[in-house]
């Protein structure tokens, strides 16, 4: 039986394939959208000793000093910027695949994470972010009275009996 985790990656991938289906199309009609940036792939796995998320993301050609990382909650939101390595001008393309522009990627986590002490290296193309899980937080319970707008029995909330 599939997991949560394999349909929501067969998801993602059956997004980039439509998103390719349907750029190609676009890009024959004169419709496509380059310029307005993308959605770099990524991987998330989790791993043991010691106890973490790994996500793994495509950035070949990004500058590091052109991300941000933030972690909220259960999210990783990666930002950045690939630019053009070169000028376009005075060229007739064939084929132009390798998009450019800005790109903003929020990653659902299925743990919670300590956003302190996440750890990020970015190597030969490929940004890496540790993230160590940490127990869940629970808040403590509170009862909440429930007030009435008559005055009289119940008025500060309760269950009558």
């Amino acid at each position: 039986m599939p997991t949560d985790r394999d349909i929501f990656a067969n998801f993602e991938r059956m997004r980039r394939e439509m998103d390719e289906l349907f750029g190609d199309a676009f890009g024959r009609t004169g419709l496509a959208r380059r310029g307005r940036g993308f959605s770099p792939p990524v991987d998330v796995f989790y791993l043991d000793s010691p106890p973490r998320a790994v996500v793994k993301v495509d950035l070949a050609g990004i500058d590091p000093s052109e991300l941000s990382l933030e972690v909220q909650g259960r999210e990783l939101i990666i930002a950045g910027l690939r630019r053009p390595t070169e000028s376009q001008e005075g060229r007739v393309y064939q084929q132009l695949e390798i998009e450019h522009g800005g790109f903003r990627r929020v990653i659902e986590l299925g743990a919670d994470v300590s956003g302190e002490d996440a750890r990020a290296t970015y190597e030969d193309g490929i940004l890496r972010v540790e993230l160590p899980l940490q127990a869940p937080r629970r808040a403590a319970a509170r009862s909440v009275p429930v007030e009435t707008s008559g005055g009289g029995r119940g008025s500060r909330g309760g269950v009558e009996r």
